[in-house]
Order: structure tokens, then sequence, then C-alpha cells
């Protein structure tokens, strides 16, 4: 190795068919794939770096983390350094540009960033298809953060998960953006790992759940390939709504809902009715997003921020692929 120290940016993203259950939950290979929309507003910076020792270090937003984080994401990294034949010492500082565990999917920017900038440390020259693979490794959705614009993660079918990647489908280039309303951006009661598994063992609404969201998957991609947005904001709308129906199946049920969250969703109806396209999706969390076109944008926000003055939305564009921002 050349290089002792690399710093990285990977985007969040969001899914518009959503990804809602493993059917590994060791290799985290989905029950179904799914495909998001990469957003430039939130990411997060990591920088590794060789450090003298046996043990690695983790420095999250600034502070130093438990035990209990450093061994996970040795694990991580211990998926790069089999394939380097190196054992160092790695020391991990990341800083998330987005607020932590609070449904705006900042593991999936977190592990992107740490896997683009371990690729690059190690010099393992991985393609992006591939380091989308030990990224999944640390959080399904960091699958989607290595590429920007619309992403498609393909659940695959080998055992051994090396099929389950993504790949960019589209460029978004085309007046898309996401508006994104904080209803709490606090750390949730029940993460996405522990509302997965329950809905999986425990709901009788997943098993249809997994077979329309495979059809969702084909009509949304045809609605891209044909730059429809009015067909692509339905599709998103619907899926994400399903999503939350099945945990209200499961046992006991559960719900990220907040009583904001409601009122919020029915003032974008009411937007949407004053001849504003525009379309709400969730994942694991309260907060409330919103695919509209990038030049209505700061109307749909101004509308929101009327209504919900102590909540202002975020306007997000398309984000770009992750990448090294230094290596030395």
């Amino acid at each position: 190795m050349t290089k002792t120290r690399v710093t990285a940016r990977a985007h969040t993203n969001i899914a518009l068919i959503k990804y809602w259950g493993k059917r590994d939950t060791e290799l985290f290979l989905p029950m179904n794939s799914s495909l998001s929309l990469t957003l430039d507003e939130f990411y997060t910076d990591t920088t590794v770096s060789l450090i003298e020792g046996n043990s690695d270090q983790f420095v999250l937003n600034g502070e130093l983390q438990e035990i209990k984080e450093i061994n996970k994401i040795s694990q991580f990294i211990d998926l790069f350094r089999k394939v380097a034949g190196h054992q160092s010492a790695i020391k991990v500082e990341s800083t998330n540009h987005v607020p932590t565990a609070a449904g705006l999917a900042s593991s999936a920017s977190a592990f992107a960033a740490l896997g683009t900038a371990l690729n690059e440390l190690f010099e393992l020259n991985f393609d992006q298809t591939t380091l989308s693979t030990f990224v999944r490794q640390g959080s399904g959705s960091a699958t989607r953060s290595i590429f920007g614009g619309f992403v498609e993660w393909q659940m695959g079918t080998k055992s051994d998960g090396s099929d389950s990647c993504a790949n960019k489908i589209d460029n978004a280039d085309w007046n898309i953006a996401m508006l994104t309303i904080p209803v709490n951006t606090g750390k949730k009661e029940i993460s996405s790992r522990e509302g997965m598994k329950l809905t999986v063992e425990t709901s009788p609404f997943y098993p249809a759940w997994v077979e329309q969201a495979g059809k969702d998957l084909i009509t949304i991609k045809e609605a891209i390939s044909q730059r429809d947005f009015i067909r692509l904001g339905e599709i998103t709308e619907a899926n994400g709504m399903k999503m939350h129906g099945t945990m209200l199946g499961a046992t006991p049920p559960f719900s990220y809902w907040e009583p904001l969250t409601v009122k919020v969703l029915q003032r974008i109806r009411e937007i949407r009715g004053l001849g504003l396209p525009c379309y709400y999706t969730m994942d694991a969390g309260p907060n409330v997003k919103v695919i509209c076109q990038a030049n209505q944008a700061d109307q749909i926000k101004q509308l929101l921020d009327d209504t919900f003055p102590n909540n202002p939305t975020i306007i997000s564009g398309v984000g770009r692929d992750a990448y090294i921002l230094s290596a030395e």
C-alpha cells in the first residue's frame, strides 16, 4: 500500500421502490429488488487512516464510539482487509451531514463513504458494482449510495450475495428534486432492522408486499425510461404506503408515523390538488419525503413552510456517485 490516509464522500438515497426485509440477515440479501434516488443535500464524509497497534478506532461526528460500534465497523473493515491481505489497524473518522437514525438513511451514506475510502486505501480497484456488494454488508441501502441518480439494487439469486448489487439506471437529470419535511429527527424507538425483522416474521401482509414490489419496480423503470414524472410519482407514493401498511399487520403492530406526519401527508395532497405535481414517500421513520419537479420545488417548499413553520422543508437536488475527496 502506498496510501496512509483517504477521505471519501457518499450521498444518501431515498428508496422509491422500497427495500423492506432480508432473506439473509448475515449477508444483507433483500427479499425484493429496490430503486432509489440519490440526494445531494445529505451526505457523509469519512476518513480512514492507517494507525499503529491491533485495534481499530471509530470516531463519529467528533465522538469516540463505544466498543459495540467499533466492533461493528471492524467487521466491515475485515471484508476489505481479507481481500487486500493486510491486517493494518484503521482509524475511521466519519461526519454525517444528515441526522443519524432518524429515517433519513444516514447508514446508507455512511457505509458507502467508508467502503469507497477503504477501496482506495487498500488499492483494491473494485469497480462500483463490485464495491456495492461489499458496502451492502454494512447497510443494505448503502448498496445504492455508491451511485448517483436513479439506482436499482438487484436482489440477486446467489446464496453468496455476489449478484446482489446496484447499478445506475438513469442520471435523473430531467428536472427532478426531492423535498424532506423533518417531522422528528430524533433517534427512532424501533430501528429499521428491528422493524424489518418483525414485519417479515409476523405480518400476513408481507408476502403480498414482496410480490407487488416486483411489479412496481417494472412499472417505475418504464416511467423513468419514458421520463413520465406523473407516473413515477404515483408509483413512488403507492409503494411507500404499501410498505408502511405491512407494519400495521405485524404482531405487535407498529408504526413510524407521528400525528404531524399525517398532517404533512394531507397537506401534500392539497398542494397536488392545486396543480403542482408532488408525491410523498417515507422510509422507516416519521419524516416525509416528496418527489417533485425541480422547477417547482421552491414553490412547494414555500407552501409547506407556511403550513409547518417549525419544520422547514429541505430541498435536495440529485446526488452524484460516491467519490474520493483526498488521498495521501
